[in-house]
């Protein structure tokens, strides 16, 4: 398998992707991620092009933030108005954006249901201009990230040829369709129907990749250039770097022990502190304290203690005294 991966001039060390997810992908978790190695590229969480042209200046930096930590980085976009979604990857080209990604694979609701995200599935023609006048707003690479169609597992293999005769460096697929969400299982043939319908540019394949024999599997039976990870990550951190090893051939190594997820979560705290500050901060992070102790037996009390912190003290106190027989 490729242990390295080329999208139009970027060249990245790994296949293996980090997929942009509002509220998590955050600069404070990717650059815990990309400390466990393995990762090739990761991106900004989704980026409306409104928020970006027009937003509160504090608001819009924060979403982009980042530093010479957290490289090569891709920047997602979405929208449905092609001159509007081309303005936005200028900005983000003009920010120093490694890549510009279009989001037309989105499932939710509120999206998906005006035409954003997935939505625009069901407007192909749209989503092809869209494409067509972000690349030739930038000259950075760009991609495109897809579901298998709206309704139907045959649309993405046609906007995939579509996208690559305009210029588009590479497709993402994730393998449901926006009628599924992420109910059921994804599906590998249609995404090597994806795969198969292009002539040159890679597939990045997307969905239930939940393990290194899952990856495996992901690469063989679709034949994909490379894979983005999404939910698992936020739960194992770890699984990006046993993929990349197990690319490389190399031997796995042992899963991490509480002590040293306890220290990942504890510096991934730190990091939000200093980026958000701490009353933003210890809200925050309290969806990430049921994710990071998956698996680790506590009682309930305790956990409940520990969602109920309001100062960096409280948690600097609390976490080790909760853990400490874990």
């Amino acid at each position: 398998m490729n242990e390295s991966l080329k999208i139009g001039g970027l060249a990245l060390q790994s296949p293996v992707w980090l997929a942009p997810m509002a509220g998590y992908t955050d600069l404070p978790f990717r650059v815990g991620i990309r400390s466990l190695g393995g990762l090739g590229l990761a991106f900004t969480e989704m980026l409306s092009p409104e928020t970006l042209l027009h937003g509160r200046p504090s608001s819009v930096n924060s979403l982009v933030a980042t530093g010479p930590e957290d490289q090569p980085l891709g920047y997602q976009v979405y929208g449905k108005d092609p001159d509007l979604v081309a303005r936005a990857a200028k900005w983000v080209e003009a920010r120093g954006a490694a890549l510009v990604d279009i989001n037309m694979g989105c499932p939710q609701k509120q999206l998906s249901a005006k035409g954003r995200g997935a939505g625009l599935l069901r407007t192909p023609d749209l989503a092809v201009r869209i494409a067509q006048r972000v690349r030739e707003s930038v000259r950075i690479p760009l991609t495109v990230k897809l579901r298998l169609g709206w309704d139907n597992t045959e649309t993405a293999a046609e906007l995939a040829v579509r996208f690559e005769e305009l210029g588009v460096d590479a497709v993402t697929v994730h393998g449901r369709t926006r009628a599924q969400g992420f109910s059921g299982t994804v599906n590998l043939d249609a995404i090597r129907k994806v795969v198969e319908s292009v002539k040159r540019i890679p597939v990045i394949a997307n969905g239930d990749v939940v393990s290194v024999a899952t990856a495996r599997e992901m690469f063989e039976r679709t034949k994909c250039a490379g894979i983005m990870l999404g939910r698992e990550p936020l739960k194992n951190p770890w699984l990006i770097r046993d993929i990349a090893r197990d690319l490389r051939g190399e031997a796995p190594l042992p899963p991490p022990a509480i002590v040293e997820r306890v220290e990942f979560m504890t510096q991934h705290f730190e990091r939000m502190l200093a980026f958000s500050g701490e009353a933003v901060a210890v809200i925050r992070f309290r969806k990430w304290i049921r994710l990071y102790l998956r698996g680790i037996p506590i009682e309930r009390a305790l956990l409940a203690r520990l969602m109920q912190i309001t100062t960096a003290a409280d948690w600097r106190r609390e976490v080790p005294r909760a853990l400490g027989g874990a």
